[in-house]
């Protein structure tokens, strides 16, 4: 990491209550260790073809290390937009710049024992080739619908991405039924 850079588990993010509305601020690792509720962004990355960008995150990432993920993103900082971390995290872990801005989808309210954060989930069309963050992504390939589908009973997938990729085929199903 270069030097005057935080690291990951010094980043200071907005706590949110159960409406989504800042009630403090604490540093990353400490959120993490006490499961204070937080935010993040999920930005599904489409390449021209309409494939989905899907990797398995390094093994040394604070949450879910080695797991696979078809979704960029993460926490949103301290005082950020959902917009704005957002269209961070997605040039930041796919290694590209001046991307469109990604297209909010919905947002819903992650939650289990150990974890709760405010979920935002975008998805963004990637027309360059990428070349991912080393830090954050250990292996990637862009994999048409149908294979990811078939991944999912195959891979073993961060639980919050899984269930953003539920919500999203379900809140798409009900766009095209409604």
């Amino acid at each position: 990491m270069a030097h005057g850079t935080p690291l990951p588990a010094d980043e200071l993010l907005d706590i949110v209550d159960e409406h989504d509305r800042v009630v403090g601020q604490a540093r990353r690792g400490e959120v993490y260790a006490r499961g204070l509720r937080h935010r993040c962004a999920f930005v599904l990355a489409r390449n021209t073809a309409g494939e989905i960008f899907v990797h398995r995150r390094t093994e040394w990432k604070l949450t879910f290390p080695s797991l696979y993920d078809m979704f960029v993103g993460g926490v949103v900082g301290a005082g950020e937009s959902y917009d704005e971390a957002a269209l961070r995290e997605a040039e930041e872990e796919l290694g590209v710049s001046g991307l469109a801005a990604p297209t909010h989808l919905f947002t819903f309210l992650y939650r289990t024992p150990e974890h709760s954060w405010w979920s935002a989930v975008y998805e963004i069309h990637c027309g360059v080739p990428v070349d991912p963050q080393a830090s954050e992504v250990a292996w990637h390939a862009f994999l048409t619908q149908e294979e990811l589908d078939r991944r999912l009973t195959e891979w073993d997938w961060v639980p919050d991405g899984l269930e953003a990729y539920r919500r999203l085929l379900a809140w798409r199903r009900g766009r095209t039924t409604g």
